[in-house]
């Protein structure tokens, strides 16, 4: 039986949308109100198993969050949600691994090991398989080994190729690229081996080292294995776009990592929050265009149709032809980019409007140092707002040079984002404004070349 107790007697404030329950709106109080037609029971047991969650999630956080991968491992906008919370609470997923990862996302220490169940073409036949034969005799050595131990029925070829290209095996070898291509030539000469166990014969190895049993049938014993030409190994871009293609989502690394912490002061509005943005407000975001459709629309003109996607999940965005003029050149799949737009509802999906874009690598920033006392002098705030205004250009809507306010104290500094009404068009030109009324300031790129 639940005890329901009241806010009063424990001294805090109401709770609401805790945990799983993110999905019902409840209170925790006297007399138990509940919204969504829900009675007192329901929220009662909703409220239990929200306490329930809440105390894991404080005090095992790496085994709540990998739980929560495991049930929602067939749902990719989720895991990618998830990861990206596990990243965000300091907790690393890490790539799966052919001798560490079972069936499931496991926690590792502060780390959770990605499970094999989510690897596709990888049946939960073949992982039985690996893990039976790993607890068995130890862990792979090498490709070799691996072919030669596993019914190479059971995890074919093409789970191999899965395994692979998804970094399972960048412990026995990292050149993913050398494995692909080594893969068919080990796969028959393990179906070879396979063949001469089952019928006892011996190797040219076994006789002419005049033993009495086949090495074929050794563990371990990888003598005559074949050897593919050496290759090098596939560009950091290529790795990712396969894991994508493997996995649903980037694991080992992700095209955005690398800007997370600035992308979180120039757009801190991420995807997954895209829907509970309201309507006719300019939002900036820095994505990655995962695909993108061309379309031509009846009148000739052209426009585009692309999945947009950032380090919490992802959404269709839609660049209509008066955009698709100016930025085109730019709406290209894989491409990093900062865009400016809108949201847009209809028949309940949520879609970005895209009205501008640039290349990462393109952004600029502003950035103004100023101390605690110069950021709250409301004389100095007016002069900064003066010289930013000024150096807007002929229209304010074009102006897209975010500027960063670095407010400095003796132990700590703080960046803040100014508002889209203060970004400028020419950067070099504001920071000389900003120096000449003697304000430090300087230019810098988001991304360092």
């Amino acid at each position: 039986m639940v005890k329901i107790v009241s806010r009063q007697s424990l001294g805090v404030q109401p709770v609401y949308d805790i945990g799983v329950a993110q999905d019902h709106n409840f209170l925790l109080a006297d007399g138990m109100v509940a919204s969504n037609c829900f009675n007192k029971s329901h929220s009662t047991a909703y409220g239990f198993v929200t306490f329930q969650t809440a105390y894991l999630k404080a005090n095992y956080p790496v085994e709540y969050m990998a739980a929560l991968l495991t049930s929602n491992s067939g749902d990719q906008d989720k895991v990618q949600m998830h990861i990206a919370n596990c990243i965000s609470m300091g907790i690393e997923v890490l790539p799966p691994d052919i001798n560490r990862s079972l069936v499931d996302f496991t926690p590792e220490d502060r780390n959770i090991l990605f499970g094999l169940s989510a690897v596709r073409n990888v049946g939960l036949g073949a992982i039985e398989c690996l893990i039976k034969e790993r607890d068995q005799d130890g862990p792979f050595q090498s490709l070799a080994d691996l072919c030669d131990r596993i019914d190479l029925h059971a995890v074919n070829r093409r789970a191999l190729e899965s395994l692979i290209l998804a970094g399972a095996l960048d412990k026995i070898n990292p050149n993913r690229n050398q494995l692909i291509q080594h893969l068919p030539l080990m796969i028959d000469w393990a179906q070879g081996r396979a063949k001469d166990r089952a019928i006892g014969q011996g190797s040219l190895f076994d006789m002419m080292g005049g033993g009495a049993a086949s090495s074929a049938s050794v563990p371990g014993s990888h003598e005559g294995s074949p050897d593919a030409p050496k290759v090098a190994d596939f560009d950091d871009q290529e790795k990712l776009r396969q894991e994508k293609e493997i996995l649903g989502f980037y694991i080992s690394n992700h095209p955005l990592k690398s800007v997370q912490r600035p992308a979180r002061i120039l757009a801190p509005i991420s995807l997954s929050e895209l829907g509970e943005q309201p309507d006719n407000v300019t939002l900036s975001a820095i994505v990655l265009l995962s695909s993108v459709k061309p379309v031509i629309t009846k009148k000739g003109d052209r426009m585009a149709i692309v999945q947009i996607e950032d380090l919490t999940g992802q959404s269709e965005a839609v660049v209509f032809p008066k955009s698709f003029e100016r930025i085109g050149q730019h709406i290209v799949a894989d491409k990093r980019l900062m865009i400016w737009g809108k949201v847009d509802r209809r028949d309940d999906r949520v879609q970005f409007i895209i009205d501008d874009a640039e290349p990462i690598e393109d952004v600029r920033m502003v950035i103004v140092e100023l101390d605690p006392k110069c950021a709250d002098d409301i004389t100095q705030q007016h002069r900064l707002r003066t010289v930013l205004r000024d150096h807007q250009g002929e229209d304010a809507r074009s102006a897209h040079v975010p500027v960063i306010a670095n407010i400095k104290t003796a132990h700590q500094s703080k960046l803040v984002c100014l508002g889209a009404q203060f970004r400028v068009s020419d950067p070099e030109a504001a920071v000389n404004a900003l120096v000449k009324a003697n304000f430090n300031a300087k230019a810098t790129p988001l991304v360092s070349t």
